[in-house]
């Protein structure tokens, strides 16, 4: 068991191994100081002896990053000096589908980007600022992984050659839910490691170094963590500059007076919408916090923040469709939706896995009910399910390849909508006509 300690200690706590042969090498002062510095790192009573609570903890599977520095080489960098940042998985994992896996990735990514003012694209070439890969034991770097259990990933801090990149260990199964290891939880954590936050002592902490299986993704980032990346990058503004302000308030008092404003270049071939839905006999175009509605048989089209026509919405509308039969909206929004007949709310917000959609699922690209066969079909990055409203349950054989089933779009679907018998999906660009 000591010698497990001490290991343990080399790794995460710089101990050091002057003296491999000495048997009496845990009675030396400085290895009692570094089994109290853990203790006191995890909350236990700094004892400097391996008691039970020291045992559980070292054999809890866990970042390798060391709790008393990063894998920065001696490195002073502390945050990428650039706010848009390229990623790139160099080498997958057999645990999962590889679109499962860009998926997870994306949404990790995601998830502090939402944080901070950090930009994130994807690159498909191999030198992207962060590089992510599924490797076991010797690796290439001077941090071999150790097998099933133990060290699950780790990550080195913003810099050039490997700084940024993330290695997962290959010997681990990775999963997309509580049984496994649940690769979006780890994948964030080691990214925060990317892009500069050291490990936290705090059990709620995404930062914090021991694995705990989580039932729910849907809020990993604590206070802590907001407050950390934030201290690195700053927040994301929500309205960028004085001009952009003033815009907002023109617009917003316009509609207020009954007089909607015309809408700006709706010929433009890059317009692209968040989600379009069919709300009654009205369309709905949704962007960011604004929406566009057209009136069916009316020339006309009004315009303004969609929290002035749905006050409980202060975020943006991923997507949305229409129920007929219900005469009911869903609006998504992330990981949860509303359900609003007319103006009124139904309730509080609902998980979409209510729909049967896996709950590692954080965002949707795009939904629309099929109001002939009462299917609702979520598009999600280059797949999309099938969910049969009737039954209450997915549909066999999903998610499928949306470029299997829909000819010619081969990218990520914005939105969609079902209108006259007909359902569009618009890919990466829409050609709207208001």
């Amino acid at each position: 068991m000591y010698f497990l300690l001490q290991e343990y200690l080399q790794h995460y706590y710089n101990l050091k191994n002057d003296h491999p042969s000495d048997r009496n090498r845990r009675s030396l002062p400085s290895f009692t100081s570094k089994v109290k510095d853990m203790q006191r790192f995890f909350g236990l009573r700094a004892t400097g002896s391996l008691d039970a609570e020291t045992l559980e903890v070292m054999r809890t599977p866990r970042c390798g990053v060391s709790d008393a520095e990063d894998y920065s080489h001696g490195s002073q960098v502390t945050r990428w000096t650039k706010n848009t940042l390229t990623y790139s998985v160099n080498k997958y994992t057999n645990d999962l589908p590889r679109n499962t896996v860009d998926y997870l990735i994306e949404s990790a990514v995601n998830i502090w980007a939402r944080a901070c003012s950090l930009t994130f694209v994807r690159s498909r070439t191999q030198a992207a600022d962060i590089m992510m890969e599924f490797s076991s034991y010797g690796h290439g770097d001077a941090f071999p992984f150790d097998g099933a259990g133990g060290t699950l990933a780790h990550a080195f801090g913003p810099g050039d050659g490997t700084g940024g990149d993330v290695h997962f260990d290959d010997s681990e199964t990775w999963t997309t839910g509580p049984k496994g290891i649940n690769l979006l939880q780890v994948a964030v954590h080691e990214l925060g490691h990317s892009l500069g936050l050291r490990h936290s002592q705090n059990k709620e902490s995404v930062m914090y170094p021991s694995y705990k299986s989580s039932h729910s993704t849907q809020s990993l980032l604590s206070q802590e963590d907001i407050a950390g990346i934030s201290s690195l990058y700053g927040t994301k503004s929500s309205v960028p500059n004085n001009s952009a302000r003033r815009y907002l308030n023109l617009l917003y008092s316009q509609w207020l007076l009954g007089f909607p404003l015309t809408m700006q270049n709706k010929c433009d071939p890059d317009l692209s919408f968040d989600a379009v839905a069919t709300l009654g006999d009205a369309t709905y175009f949704l962007k960011e916090k604004y929406l566009w509605i057209k009136q069916k048989n009316q020339s006309d089209v009004n315009e303004g923040p969609i929290n002035h026509f749905w006050p409980k919405i202060e975020s943006k509308i991923d997507a949305a469709f229409w129920v007929p039969r219900e005469s009911t909206a869903y609006l998504i929004h992330g990981s949860m939706y509303w359900t609003v007949k007319g103006s009124i709310f139904k309730g509080k917000p609902k998980p979409i896995s209510n729909f049967g959609i896996p709950e590692w699922v954080q965002e949707i690209d795009a939904a629309v009910h099929i109001a002939k066969t009462g299917r609702i079909l979520f598009f999600i990055h280059d797949t999309y399910y099938s969910f049969n409203r009737k039954r209450g349950v997915m549909d066999a054989r999903y998610p499928r390849n949306i470029s299997d089933d829909f000819p010619g779009l081969n990218g990520t679907i914005d939105a969609s909508v079902y209108k006259d018998g007909c359902y569009s999906n618009t890919s990466l660009k829409a050609n709207a006509t208001l």
